[in-house]
Order: C-alpha cells, then structure tokens, then sequence
C-alpha cells in the first residue's frame, strides 16, 4: 500500500460534479506504418497488457480511511480488468478537428470511476485523412506532467516493430483491505497530522503569498512578508536579493473567471518549433517565452475583438515540474506553480515580447527563491477530513472575490524523434488539461519532433466557441514573424496543419 500525499489527496478534493480532476491528451496517428496498416483495440489491449507490470499508475485503485481520517492509499487493484479500461469510440463523417474537439470535450466531461484504477484509453476512429486517434485520461492524484510522460516513453516506441519488453518478476495484486483496518490506519495517522503542519511551517509562511488562491486570502501578503521579515532577521532567510518582498500580483476578473459547469470546449492546432526558434534566436530569448507572448497575444487579440480587455494585465499560473532526477518513476506529484502577470495591455508586439521575457526571468528568480516542497508543504495545513469542504470554501470565495489568476499556461517539452504506438507513427499529441471553478480557461503546449502541440480546454458556458482563440495564436506567430522580418533575417515557414496534414491558413481547425 501506498499513501496519497497531502498534495495528490488535494486533486481527488477538488473534484465535483461540475469539476473533474483528470487529465490527459490525444495523440493522432498515422496506422498506415502500423503492421497491416490498421490498429485495432485488440492491438492496443496487447500493448497496454505486456507493459503493465510497467505502469505501476494503471492498477492503482483507491483504498480510503473511514470518516476521511487520513489521507487515501493506493493499492494493486487484484482484479484488474483491461477490458473496462481500453475503450472504443468513432466520429461520425467525415471527423474534421470540429467534430473531434465535440467528442474529446463530451468524454472529457465524465468522471472516472473511483472503485478502478483512474485511468482510461480510447481508440478513436473515423479521422479525417484516414488517421485514428488515442485519448486518454488519467487522474492528476496519480500523475503530474513529468510522470505522464513517463507513461507515454512507456506506451510509445522509436520503431514500428516495437521492442523487447521485460518480463514481470513478480505477481501483482493486492487484496482489498477491510473498513476496520483502514479505520486503524486511519486513527494511527491522526497524531502525526499537527506533526507534518509544524514540520512545514517554516517553509510555507514566507511563500504564502505563492499558494494559488490562499495568496489572495485577506491578509495572507502580510503573513508572507512578516515570515520573510523575521527570517531575515535571525539569519535564515533565503538569499533572494528581496525577490520574496514583492507584491502579488492581482487578476483582473474575465468572462472564464467564474463558476464553471459540468460541460467543457476543446480546440487544438499545432505551430511550426522551428519558426517558434528562429524567433527565439533573433532575440536572445527562450522558447517558453515565445510560447508564453504567443498566448498573451492571443488572448489580447481574442479580448479585443469582444470589447473585454482589461486595462490591466491578465494574470497566468504557470506549473512547474520540481521532480529531482532521483524521484523519476515514483509517480504521484511533484509540482510547484509560478504566477505571472501577462502584458495584454502593451499595443506593441516586439515590447510586448520582451516584457513578457522580463517577467518570466523575475518569476523564475522568486520561483527559485522558494522552497521546492511548497506547494506540497501548503497542502499539510488542511485535515484530511476537511479538504473537500476547504476546496469548496475557496471556490466559493472565487465567485465573490476578485481572481486569483485569469488563465493556466503550461508547456511542456516532448521528444524530436518520431514515436509509434502498435506500429503507427505519432502525427501530434495535443493535451487535454483541468479547469476548475474560478479559472475556466487552460492552454497547455507540447512540443514533438518539429511542431509545438497546443490543447485548449474551457468551460462551454463561459466561451461559446474556443476554436476562434486557437486561430488566434497561429495568427500571433505570423504577427511576430512580420516584426521578426523587418530587421532583415528571414523567418522559416509555418506549417498549418489539420490532424497533421497540411490545410488553409483560413481554416478554422488551422494552427
């Protein structure tokens, strides 16, 4: 058995019925590499089946404490059904990027079952141009960013023949422990709850006002700066060159900054890596920073054109992967978050670039000067038995206050090298994140071989159609690049793409 930390229990909490706390991403490919030039779930089950022994995460299941005591456990789940989790699905003809982005949104939008391994798989047929497509979803209490790539090096292989998997060395299994037992463990953990509080005090006061959504709490900045303070003055203080004394930023309120429903949107689209680079390389930037001023531009753009653009800059969380190399392949999460203020209000694209550069190195510089464990530390405060009720209160408190944060904008770098699942070749592996009550919008990027993989998540009530801001970003890199081009260095093309292949700039579904 294994506990759940403070942090993974937290992603099980926030779930309700309008919330979900999965995440995943769907990957399109070509199955004309495949053997035979097809892919069936019969192949897939065959995949997934041979490698489970490596995929601890998949026959994972819940164990839980009576009267939520203690935290949750993971156990083996002994009666494991493949079956149950390695589904099947079609969109009807002829599975444009619309229709697909209307199914991922509606299978996106069905909790997982908690009595099973959080996980599942779909196969999805009936894409245009002959491709399939693989969904899948898995719960955030099990996996973080780095960790579902672990997964994916796992499923996925350099070749279409495959390769040579390792055989178990042991029997899997566990069985289901009784209520008592749980109850026992539950009560033993009790003394030790104030224990890990105390133990992560030192670490969370001085970044309070880091925690997304506790920072804006009244008088959580005061708390932090006085932490901080005192810190200093014994000595212990972190040497942040003051980095820890700025104020927080504050988010303006947006139409994707309230209550979210049970339903949600989905757009994807790729961009050309090497146009994103080229513009990297003209300015002594990073990529992450021209992927953060694309998304900026976008959402400035989009805004615009419907008459709400704050006057001041929308405010983004940013995760950030705080994994050491030692704790690869132990799953669970290892997470922090950056908050950083967008400059949606500079008219200007090249300044609006570079102040966005600027900021992220400030965000970066305070990043640092926080404890890695912050996010995990914070969570320690909360009992076990009040975490569903605390993430209800501090929704609630979203719909009346003002926003903590506008948006979450996570990039996340992928291999160069072609990948194969059964034999077909990966295409492009568009991400499916979480939006919860509060921040109804979320842009998450990954980058493969020689494009960069955008999946745009939403509330369906809040924005009615997330397609147009998909289009948005494919037009703020041909923005940048004219700005690029008038100093005189040529620009490489972008390459529009729908599911892959090439299409019209003017189509909706182009990136």
């Amino acid at each position: 058995m294994r506990q759940l930390t403070s942090l993974d229990a937290q992603f099980l909490a926030m779930e309700t019925p309008r919330t979900y706390g999965h995440v995943g991403g769907f990957a399109v490919h070509d199955p004309t590499t495949a053997p035979g030039g097809s892919v069936t779930r019969a192949d897939i089950c065959r995949i997934v089946g041979e490698r489970i022994h490596l995929l601890p995460p998949f026959r994972w299941k819940l164990a839980t404490v009576p009267l939520g005591l203690d935290h949750p456990y993971w156990i083996e789940d002994a009666d494991f059904d493949l079956d149950f989790h390695v589904r099947e699905t079609a969109v009807p003809p002829p599975g444009g990027a619309r229709q697909l982005g209307e199914q991922i949104a509606r299978i996106a939008a069905r909790p997982l079952d908690r009595s099973r391994p959080l996980w599942e798989l779909y196969l999805v047929h009936g894409l245009e141009g002959g491709k399939i497509g693989f969904l899948t979803k898995i719960h955030h209490a099990a996996v973080d960013g780095m960790s579902g790539a672990e997964i994916l090096s796992i499923l996925l292989d350099q070749s279409p023949e495959g390769r040579e998997v390792p055989p178990p060395d042991r029997a899997h299994g566990e069985s289901v422990p009784s209520q008592f037992e749980m109850l026992g463990r539950g009560l033993l953990g009790v003394p030790r709850q104030p224990l890990r509080a105390l133990r992560a005090l030192p670490n969370v006061l001085p970044g309070l006002g880091d925690v997304p959504a506790v920072g804006t709490l009244p008088g959580a900045g005061t708390v932090s700066r006085l932490a901080s303070r005192v810190e200093s003055a014994v000595g212990r203080g972190t040497n942040d060159g003051g980095v820890l004394e700025h104020t927080a930023v504050r988010a303006p309120r947006t139409r994707f900054n309230g209550k979210i429903s049970p339903h949600r949107r989905f757009a994807f689209g790729s961009l050309s890596l090497d146009k994103v680079k080229a513009v990297k390389n003209e300015l002594g930037i990073t990529v992450n920073d021209v992927v953060m001023a694309l998304c900026t531009t976008a959402l400035r753009d989009w805004m615009i054109e419907r008459d709400e653009l704050p006057q001041d800059p929308l405010v983004a969380m940013v995760p950030v992967s705080v994994r050491s190399e030692e704790e690869r392949g132990t799953y669970g999460n290892r997470v922090s978050t950056m908050i950083v203020p967008l400059p949606t209000n500079e008219p200007d694209p090249r300044t609006r670039l570079m102040l966005l550069h600027d900021t992220m190195q400030v965000a970066k510089d305070r990043h640092r000067a926080l404890p890695a464990t912050l996010m995990q530390d914070a969570t320690e405060f909360i009992p076990p038995a009040l975490m569903s009720r605390a993430a209800r209160v501090i929704a609630e408190f979203a719909e009346v206050a003002r926003p903590p944060l506008n948006v979450v904008i996570s990039n996340v770098p992928g291999p160069r090298e072609p990948l194969y699942m059964a034999g077909a070749e990966l295409i492009a592996n568009y991400p499916v994140s979480v939006i919860m009550d509060g921040v109804g919008l979320n842009i998450t990027v990954l980058s493969y071989r020689d494009h960069i993989d955008f999946g745009i998540v939403a509330d369906r009530e809040q924005i009615d159609d997330a397609w147009p801001l998909m289009r948005k970003l494919s037009e703020a890199l041909d923005e940048i690049e004219e700005v690029i081009c008038r100093s005189g260095r040529p620009v490489s093309p972008i390459t529009h793409g729908t599911l892959g292949e090439s299409a019209p700039a003017s189509s909706p579904t182009s990136a």
